[in-house]
């Protein structure tokens, strides 16, 4: 019965650059599935998807949502677990979290717009999880739009393999329809878009009909050499569902994205696209097993989509109610779960009971029995869980493969106004870290203030509104900080001593080491990239000059130097450690003496590997008419901006730029003056680089 469910379960994701459109879109396949019976809009701040009140006020989605329906296509009735999320670059872990545990995505891109920043960022993550796409231009009713362009932007932009499976009947204002190149027939929608209908391709489109055709077989009958022969001597005998057959096999694969389009807004577009998600999105059992490690061993264990297997589950988010009490949202992959039952948390080793179980719709629950397999739910009253953690079976221990969380790129100080909330300020920080892996929180070593990190100013905006709204704390902020790291640039060699008696036991610890910044194949490899690991260790010991007990206690000593550098207390971006050599005492020394000992050796030869501050540098994107061209160029080059590219794009200049992101605070009130409120930009974080010594020096000496 299991593998008759999972065969028509479809977990997907919608995600895009901010306002393609992915709320207004999501809606509308609630109403067109028969979840709801109206239609909430993001701009009216009635969306059944955007219910945190910052996000109503603001009319951006700030927290990924789950929802579910049912699509009956094709006589079959599909499961639609769909998740939507937020488009905004300071919200992008969102959009991580949900693609780690989703099988399928459709991207959403603006007909006008084309392929926009954040885009590309959506596309980079559902690489990272091997995530196969669909692609929807949305938008197609708005002046400007122009579907070729955008399937173009999506190979030379994205470096897809992009293939239209549909072309448009009419353009702007006049689109209605378009014409199916798989099943040859054009599709109509009435005025409101809520009536389909199929009649035979137009005279003026069969042309070009034909033509797109023949560019879909040709693609096509690459993945498939029957496909190649009948498209050479009988391509009229070619059928529909040999052809999807084949699209779906290369969509499953990564090897094709299929493209089609309509207008959200004006109801067009969406019983095809619920089609296309049948069709071609994978299913849980497409996406087959998954593979953990054996916590003890690290040997590696493999889970399939079967409820006889041990249970084993992906916690991906920990979000807070609307009484502040933690619900966790989860992937199964494999077996059941009830109510009840008791499961682990391999990270902390502690056994949870399962109160509650719950499918979600936005902020709204049913509370179920059991989940099984392929399930995507959440429950309450699990005490020690974070994002990332893996759920299992008491006695099937695994851990599944977590999730990237980006490094923060802005930081703020933040106070209680009244002293008397100092306790409450530290609790709403806690639970907001715990809701959110992307927002830190730490305090300076020398002034004594809390610090909060993020991923931008929009995004500490949010906690400080949430910390008022939703716990009652108001604060005190300081201007926004630019996250800086700090680069050790040169390797030395140093032997440590540590003796130290009180009476009693003592500590002793000899280590000798040869300390630097990492290499490059490292700061390339998967583990510092994708895991944020920034020690590379390397163990030379031989001999048994330290015992392998006490190892872990260097490691433990140097990682803890990386979070405050020398300098100014930013955390070290990277460092080697080559442990060449070492000594012990028979009675002093132990792992904690081996910890010490490491501090002590990275405090000693820290300002002789000469670091230096590296800052945060950001890609923007400026959109605007030619006219203000020559002005927003000069303003973006005295931010000591790049120019990396120039395009024109329907009537208007997209600027590309690699900017310093301690240049771009209050950039958008520059930008609406000198472009008379006429052009927009987005920015996403892009990469560290080396601060001019003259700025480093201003930064010390503040």
């Amino acid at each position: 019965m299991l593998r008759n469910k999972l065969r028509f379960l479809r977990n997907i994701g919608i995600a895009a650059h901010i306002d393609a459109g992915k709320t207004t879109l999501t809606e509308r396949v609630l109403y067109f599935t028969g979840k709801s019976h109206r239609m909430g809009e993001t701009h009216n701040g009635n969306s059944q998807m955007d219910t945190q009140k910052q996000e109503i006020e603001k009319g951006i989605t700030i927290s990924s949502a789950a929802t579910h329906t049912e699509w009956t296509y094709d006589d079959s009735t599909y499961l639609l677990n769909i998740i939507d999320t937020p488009g905004h670059v300071d919200f992008m872990i969102e959009v991580e979290r949900s693609l780690r545990v989703l099988d399928g995505m459709v991207t959403l891109f603006d007909a006008v717009a084309g392929v926009e920043s954040q885009t590309e960022t959506v596309w980079q993550q559902a690489a990272r999880y091997q995530v196969p796409v669909i692609a929807m231009v949305n938008k197609m009713d708005r002046i400007g739009s122009d579907f070729f362009e955008v399937v173009r932007q999506i190979k030379t932009q994205l470096g897809a393999n992009a293939l239209a499976i549909q072309i448009p009947i009419g353009e702007e204002d006049a689109f209605e329809g378009v014409v199916d190149l798989i099943e040859m027939k054009a599709i109509y929608w009435n005025k409101d878009g809520k009536v389909l209908e199929a009649r035979e391709i137009p005279v003026f489109l069969l042309e070009d009909a034909l033509k797109y055709r023949e560019i879909l077989l040709e693609a096509l009958s690459l993945f498939d050499e029957n496909l190649m022969n009948q498209y050479l001597e009988n391509p009229e005998e070619i059928n529909a569902e040999q052809l999807k057959f084949i699209l779906r096999q290369a969509v499953l694969n990564r090897e094709i994205v299929p493209v089609i389009m309509g207008a959200a807004y004006k109801n067009k577009g969406i019983q095809t696209l619920l089609d296309a998600v049948c069709d071609y999105l994978p299913s849980p059992l497409d996406r087959g097993a998954i593979e953990g490690i054996d916590p003890e061993t690290e040997a590696t264990i493999i889970r399939h989509p079967d409820e006889e297997e041990p249970f084993s589950a992906l916690a991906f988010k920990i979000a807070l109610d609307d009484q502040n009490r933690q619900l966790c949202f989860f992937r199964v992959y494999s077996g059941t779960l009830k109510i009840g039952d008791f499961i682990r948390n391999p990270r902390t080793g502690k056994k949870e009971r399962v109160g509650r179980l719950y499918q979600m719709h936005a902020n709204k629950r049913k509370e179920i029995q059991a989940v099984q397999a392929g399930d995507i739910a959440a429950t309450t009253g699990l005490k020690d869980v974070r994002t990332g953690d893996t759920l299992c079976a008491m006695d099937e221990l695994l851990v599944l493969e977590s999730l990237f969380v980006p490094p923060p790129v802005i930081s703020m100080a933040v106070e209680g106004r009244r002293s008397d909330q100092l306790e409450k300020l530290g609790l709403a920080l806690s639970k907001l870290q715990l809701e959110d892996p992307s927002f830190k929180v730490q305090v300076d070593q020398v002034t004594g203030q809390t610090i909060m990190l993020g991923m931008g100013e929009l995004h500490l905006e949010i906690i400080i509104d949430k910390l008022k709204e939703d716990f009652d704390v108001e604060v005190n902020v300081g201007s926004p900080k630019v996250a800086y790291q700090e680069l050790l640039s040169k390797t030395v060699r140093h032997k440590q001593r540590l003796k130290k008696q009180n009476g009693g036991p003592g500590s002793f610890a000899v280590i000798d080491v040869m300390l630097g910044p990492a290499d490059e194949e490292f700061l390339a490899s998967e583990a510092h990239v994708k895991d944020g690991q920034r020690l590379q260790f390397v163990n030379k010991i031989v001999g048994g000059k330290i015992p392998k007990d006490y190892i872990p206690g260097v490691v433990s000593g140097f990682t803890k130097m990386l979070e405050n550098g020398v300098l100014a207390s930013y955390p070290v971006q990277s460092l080697k450690v080559e442990l060449l050599d070492g000594d012990t005492h028979s009675k002093d020394s132990d792992v904690r003496s081996f910890e010490m000992c490491a501090v002590e050796a990275f405090k000693a030869v820290a300002m002789q590997m000469e670091p230096r501050l590296l800052e945060p540098v950001v890609v923007v994107e400026v959109s605007t008419p030619e006219e203000y061209l020559g002005n927003i160029l000069g303003g973006l080059s005295r931010r000591r901006g790049i120019i990396l590219s120039q395009e024109l794009m329907h009537q208007h200049i997209q600027i590309r730029a690699e900017v310093p992101l301690s240049e771009m605070f209050g950039y958008i009130n520059h930008l609406r003056t000198v472009s008379a409120g006429r052009a927009n930009y987005s920015m996403k974080f892009n990469h560290y680089a080396p601060l001019p010594e003259q700025m480093a020096a201003e930064v010390l000496t503040k």
